[in-house]
């Protein structure tokens, strides 16, 4: 590994524009905060952007933010902004309609209404903010750096690659009409966007900066994105290793093997590491919530000990089942849907995958799915289970075999100018969105006869398949022109089905995936789908250690426990911090048999 600095070293040669990406739940927003705070605190003025659906600026700087640039309280010259994607699209569908009206009928602007109020829409309002905010400069002029808190890795990459592929969708529109409506809007848009490109490939005033843990998935991500990044022109990016851990009490199995498993991580990635230049953040022991928390993290400042003792890792236990009853609680009905839901980075696809072993050693037949863009369930399970089939919903095949459906189906009997309309309608960015989306469907209809178990992709991905239901349908019957297949018909009956479907939201016992979990159970409610359990993952509380770091960290948890046991869940799962790394079956299944601690 090249030679590491701190993380205040980054103050110095920060560009005008940062990013900070990342796999879920490495920290990116705590850096990306942090270092907003520091730079602020040096006298520069800074605007810290949030791109991601499922952000937590909020909570994490302690003051409630807008669409608009908000100061942050007892920060001087820092200011704040989500990008809210629904309000965004509300605004640039108005953009697009606003307008026409009193020019065209009421029928034909209902009708536009409708062509925009889908999954693309929104994706394209909330990059046109984002683009406006990196390629106009009046926009920013007033700020000395911008700082982009941005998404999990997946949404990133295609946040960051949207110019290029919208800019090769007007080359190749004629028509002047998509799913996004006329394109005469986005084109003029085009200056913008074009800045926007050449300002993420100018390392004279943008660093992307890699967030990752010493844990293999985080370093496999964030190698891809290197990759992935370095082949659209984005060269100018660093690391930061976040969470790095040295035990205190080496008598302490739980705290040893915490210790091994980030430098077994370090050890196989170490080439990727030596590549570009690394910045190191040691575990702390508290949440990083508010100002004063933040700020210690760039000055190495310790903050007050919140717990010492082992004995204040205690709580009630009302409202808990054990791990292994749950499993007896999924396997009951023989056959169904379980799903596994919360923010990017809790263990959401080591569960799930977890939870399919277990059922296929009980007997049944199961298939493990995933909808996530980074599919790592594969490397999960990491062996063979019989009985238990493993699948990945991929978009790039999903959507050629729509694509190709759709000509056989619907081109072979038109003419050459009619067939050319509907290959250019087949090329718009939401086919693939299209494509995935009866692949989910078509999955969850397998529930009828046996086990799926679907790993899904952090939050607001989810949420988007699942409530953009309505408009798929739209969609679907607009290009394929033929009737809704039945696996779309069925989906959110299904889904709303207790019998059917379980959906079980995992987290870990920490202020901003509990509280993400709890608004996705809110939205998951509005929709008709009432979560089976809760999953608390990765528990120190529980784990039994005595190392004095991971004592304070697990005291920490315990508000979070009675948070979740007490409001949030109807039934709660507590899986402790395991020492042997959760990858393959048999480690998949101390999951849910290890002995648990009085």
């Amino acid at each position: 590994m090249n030679a590491s600095r701190s993380i205040a070293s980054l103050l110095g040669e920060a560009t005008r524009f940062l990013f900070f990406t990342g796999k879920g739940g490495v920290g990116k927003t705590s850096l990306a905060c942090a270092v907003a705070i520091a730079l602020a605190d040096a006298g520069k003025r800074v605007l810290l952007v949030s791109t991601d659906p499922a952000s937590n600026l909020d909570e994490v700087l302690g003051v409630l933010l807008a669409n608009s640039p908000t100061p942050v309280p007892k920060v001087a010259r820092l200011l704040a902004l989500n990008i809210n994607p629904e309000e965004a699209a509300q605004a640039y569908r108005e953009k697009i309609i606003g307008p026409l009206r009193g020019q065209l009928p009421p029928a034909a602007l209902a009708s536009m209404e409708e062509q925009l109020s889908g999954a693309c829409t929104t994706e394209i309002a909330a990059f046109d903010e984002f683009s406006r905010l990196l390629g106009d400069e009046a926009a920013t002029a007033e700020f000395d750096h911008v700082i982009f808190d941005t998404a999990p890795t997946g949404h990133t990459l295609r946040l960051l690659m949207l110019p290029k592929a919208w800019t090769g969708f007007f080359a190749a529109s004629t028509t002047g009409t998509s799913c996004l409506g006329p394109l005469a809007g986005l084109d003029r848009q085009r200056g913008v966007y074009e800045s926007a490109i050449a300002a993420l490939a100018d390392g004279q005033r943008t660093i992307v900066v890699l967030v990752s843990r010493a844990q293999k998935a985080a370093l496999r991500e964030a190698r891809r994105t290197r990759d992935e990044l370095a082949a659209i022109g984005v060269a100018n990016q660093r690391l930061i290793l976040n969470g790095l851990y040295r035990a205190t009490d080496r008598s302490d199995s739980v705290a040893l093997a915490l210790e091994q498993r980030g430098d077994a991580a370090l050890a196989e990635y170490q080439e990727f590491l030596t590549s570009l230049p690394v910045h190191e953040v040691v575990l702390r022991p508290h949440n990083l919530l508010g100002v004063e928390a933040l700020r210690a993290l760039v000055t190495d400042a310790e903050l007050t000990a919140s717990a010492t003792a082992r004995e204040q890792n205690t709580f009630e236990r009302a409202g808990l089942i054990e791990s292994g009853e749950l499993i007896e609680l999924l396997a009951a009905p023989g056959h169904g849907v379980v799903m596994t839901m919360g923010k990017g980075g809790v263990g959401k696809t080591t569960v799930a995958a977890a939870i399919a072993v277990e059922l296929a050693r009980r007997g049944h037949r199961v298939h493990l799915s995933t909808t996530d863009p980074a599919a790592h369930v594969v490397e999960a399970l990491n062996g063979e289970v019989p009985g238990l089939t493993v699948s990945r919903i991929d978009p790039a095949v999903e959507t050629a075999a729509y694509v190709e459906e759709v000509l056989a189906a619907q081109g072979a009997g038109l003419d050459p100018d009619s067939r050319a309309l509907l290959e250019e309608d087949l090329r718009s960015p939401c086919t693939e969105e299209i494509a995935v989306f009866r692949a989910f469907a078509c999955t969850v209809a397998q529930g009828g006869e046996s086990f799926v178990v679907l790993d899904t992709a952090p939050t607001g991905h989810t949420l988007l398949l699942l409530d953009a239901t309505e408009a798929y349908h739209r969609e679907l019957g607009r290009q394929a022109r033929d009737t809704i297949p039945e696996e779309v018909r069925e989906l959110l009956p299904r889904l709303r089905d207790p019998e059917f479907t379980r959906v079980l939201v995992v987290t870990l016992a920490e202020a901003t995936p509990v509280h993400e979990a709890a608004t996705l159970q809110e939205d998951l409610r509005r929709a008709g789908i009432e979560p089976f359990a809760w999953v608390i993952n990765q528990s120190f509380a529980e784990s039994g250690t005595t190392d004095p770091l991971l004592v304070r960290r697990g005291a920490n948890e315990l508000p979070y426990l009675r948070e979740v046991t007490g409001q949030l869940a109807r039934r709660t799962a507590l899986l402790r911090w395991s020492e042997r790394e959760p990858v393959g079956p048999d480690a998949l299944t101390d999951l849910f048999h290890e002995p648990q601690p009085a």
